[in-house]
């Protein structure tokens, strides 16, 4: 017994028999008359040219419309990469993903790729993530039914399938192992097929149909109702669809075999095999990628040459027939990606020119009718090179120039590197703040500053005196600075659109410069290997970024000029520093468990109720009085206020800027009850501090007592001590994500720069 005939094992089995399912539902291949009525059931999925495919990838993926401090924005889903589990998701970049969407939704309503698009910017700002997230997409929605693509191949059957007339096989006899429509050869076995000729253009099935009677075709299968003329939706078919027509080789076959049935178009349709096609960028289909290089994008070859074709038909053997080749080919009727464009020299890509206007490229012999979008990526400086070329201005005719900044939030940038840092990338453990750290930086160093002139006279003052951090927390969260008033910081909170759109017309628009994600990145890869640290730490993070300050004939960003506050990239990484430090400052006091959060929430609560009772002279209710009412505690009131108030202000006005700043909230927000931890978020963080400078001893105590327990050598505790440290060691380990490892390394960092005696 061979192992063919062996039985298959059972988990094989299920393998195989969901293979042939998925292959016969699937519609991997059909017949021209099955697929035709395919077409006919569903014309809208079947007959749309590239634009109209990629604008369907992006809505069956569905968006979402995201509130941001810089505005409202939508996000398309296809950047969350649902279809990888996540993986390659693009971090931010909306306002990119929402003019790729533009711009081809105006390809598919013209009907026709008439320009590339240029996607610009900084070295590493996801140019490239961006167009892998589409190309990914356009892999898996092609696999979906929704997503279905087809194309076709020559079926040249063998002589003891029928006759041979002139050098074709004729259709009066047929396999009798024919599976599906015996009319046709798509369903032939391997062994009784002499020659299967696929198309490389991936030709539109609908080419078959003479283009004279195409177009009569179209427009039944594609009506245009007049409301959706109105409204702009598109239903007109593609000028690929309507002009279109078969590449040369398919050509040459499809006229040779006309001619040898008389013109009976139904015999020469028996020899097509409609082919799905399934995107993949791997092996060139639908998808290509076009790397910087010193070559045209298509070349053909002569296919008669070839002795893999020998078993043509003869009177196609003394036909000459040429088959294309390149990028340009086999990204036909899906995406071509120019990698880098512009470090090419201009010359080798001027046949775009009339390529991208025209879809049509010229050959040796015959000219390739595409149907492309065609992406391009460069960085700025070589776009900045590019616009002194003389051609620049023929190009520019051709182009959509899509900016692709660098993010401007912190909370998106990190988003960007937890995918990438994580313990089984680095092989160890990665320290809370590791990645925060080095985030921050990132943004600081981006930060630009506005023009306060262009603001009102009341904000103008403010705008002029942002500090970098503070236009972080800006556009991260929509946090003012804690100095500014309340009408100022209302007035600053609603310009904020405006300051991040604010130099989107400048060359050095806020976003162009500054370290990207990619040096940032392996920064934190090069922090693993630190040796003094068991793990990713945020210090080894700290001390990457230091080193990458002193390399400044490397990195432009680090060669720009101070300006105030901006650009002082060394000033920059003590900033962070000291942010570091007062974050896990917060933590570990919150691991001592002398007061929780909830205490001073609940305190400054109090604070709010009696100052409210104050300010409308009311008496509040006070079950511990004989009449059930008492007035406003001023004891309870002076001692907040001690901590809260500046020394030249004044008690009354303080209470009532208080209340009004409540009553703003709730007319903004009449649905929402007031959050006193948001709206007095540095006030309830001036409480915490105080509490804490009180204890300052006390904590030093505690925090020496936690680093004797986690010693490798044991110093003995007194057993209250011993449960007090454990409880620590507990919260950071199990609640804030540290290693015994680290958290050691980070409280004893903590005791040396703020609790030191």
């Amino acid at each position: 017994m061979t192992t063919a005939s062996k039985e298959l094992p059972p988990l094989l089995s299920k393998v195989v028999a969901e293979v042939k399912r998925t292959f016969r539902e699937d519609h991997t291949l059909l017949s021209f008359p099955e697929y035709f009525s395919l077409l006919s059931e569903n014309p809208r999925r079947h007959l749309r040219a590239s634009a109209q495919y990629l604008v369907d990838l992006f809505d069956h993926y569905g968006q979402t419309e995201v509130t941001l401090p810089t505005g409202k924005v939508t996000r398309f889903k296809l950047f969350d990469a649902p279809f990888a589990g996540g993986e390659g998701r693009v971090a931010g970049q909306e306002q990119v993903q929402e003019t790729l969407y533009r711009l081809l939704a105006n390809f598919a309503r013209e009907g026709r790729v008439n320009k590339m698009i240029l996607l610009h910017g900084p070295n590493g700002s996801a140019k490239s993530s961006l167009t892998r997230c589409v190309m990914a997409g356009m892999e898996a929605y092609a696999r979906l039914p929704e997503g279905a693509l087809y194309s076709f191949n020559w079926i040249f059957p063998s002589e003891r399938v029928g006759h041979s007339t002139l050098g074709f096989s004729g259709a009066s006899e047929r396999s009798k192992d024919a599976p599906r429509d015996s009319s046709s050869y798509a369903f032939l076995p391997a062994e009784d097929v002499d020659a299967r000729v696929p198309c490389e253009m991936h030709d539109h099935p609908i080419f078959l149909i003479p283009q004279a009677l195409r177009g009569e075709l179209l427009a039944k299968l594609l009506p245009v109702p007049p409301e959706n003329v109105q409204s702009g939706r598109t239903t007109l078919a593609a000028d690929y669809l309507r002009l279109g027509d078969l590449c040369y080789k398919c050509r040459r076959i499809y006229d040779a075999l006309l001619a040898s049935y008389d013109g009976d178009i139904e015999r020469v349709l028996q020899h097509v095999q409609v082919e799905r096609v399934y995107l993949s960028k791997r092996y060139r289909r639908g998808i290509a990628t076009v790397e910087p290089q010193m070559s045209v994008d298509a070349r053909i070859q002569q296919v008669t040459a070839d002795r893999s074709m020998a078993s043509l038909p003869v009177a196609l053997q003394h036909t000459s027939l040429f088959e294309p080749s390149g990028p340009l080919v086999d990204a036909n009727r899906g995406l071509l990606e120019f990698s880098d464009l512009l470090k090419r020299p201009v010359e080798t890509f001027k046949y775009l020119l009339d390529t991208v206007e025209t879809a049509n490229v010229s050959m040796d012999s015959f000219v390739l009718h595409l149907d492309l979008i065609y992406l391009a990526s460069t960085n700025e400086s070589y776009l900045e090179a590019f616009k002194q070329h003389p051609d620049f201005p023929s190009f520019k005719g051709r182009m959509e120039l899509l900016r692709v900044p660098y993010v401007m939030r912190y909370s998106t940038e990190q988003e960007i590197y937890a995918p990438q840092i994580h313990s089984r990338v680095v092989g160890k453990h990665v320290a809370p703040h590791a990645i925060d750290v080095a985030a921050l930086w990132a943004i600081l160093t981006r930060m630009r500053r506005n023009d306060a002139m262009r603001y009102s006279r009341e904000l103008s003052s403010v705008v002029d005196g942002l500090t970098p951090l503070e236009k972080l927390k800006l556009y991260d969260a929509g946090e003012t600075p804690e100095r500014l008033t309340s009408r100022q910081a209302r007035e600053l909170e609603s310009a904020i659109p405006d300051l991040y759109r604010e130099s989107q017309s400048y060359p050095n628009y806020e976003g162009r410069f500054g370290a990207s994600a990619r040096e940032l990145r392996t920064a934190l890869l090069n922090a693993a290997h630190h040796p003094d640290y068991a793990c990713l730490h945020p210090l080894a993070v700290l001390g990457e970024l230091a080193e990458l300050l002193t390399m400044k004939s490397v990195y432009e960003f680090l060669k720009q000029e101070v300006v105030g506050k901006f650009h002082d990239h060394a000033a920059f990484l003590e900033e962070t520093e000291e942010l570091y430090l007062k974050w896990i400052d917060d933590e570990v006091r919150e691991a001592t468990g002398l007061a929780s959060e909830q205490s001073y929430q609940e305190l400054f609560t109090r604070y709010i109720n009696h100052v409210s009772h104050w300010v409308k002279k009311e008496k509040l209710a006070d079950p511990t009085s004989r009449t059930g009412f008492s007035n406003p505690d001023e004891k309870l009131m002076h001692e907040v206020e001690r901590v809260l108030m500046s020394e030249n202000e004044n008690v009354d006005d303080f209470r009532r800027a208080l209340i009004s700043t409540i009553g703003a909230r709730a007319l903004e927000h009449p649905d929402q009850a007031p959050d006193y931890s948001v709206i007095f978020k540095h006030h309830q963080q001036r409480l915490r501090e105080d509490f804490y400078h009180k204890r300052k001893k006390v904590l030093h105590k505690l925090i020496e007592n936690f680093l004797k327990f986690t010693a490798r050598e044991k110093t003995p505790l007194d057993p209250k001590d011993r449960e007090h440290a454990q409880a620590m060691l507990t919260h950071l380990t199990g609640k804030l994500g540290y290693c015994e490892q680290c958290a050691r390394d980070t409280v004893a960092y903590l005791l040396r720069k703020r609790y030191a005696e």
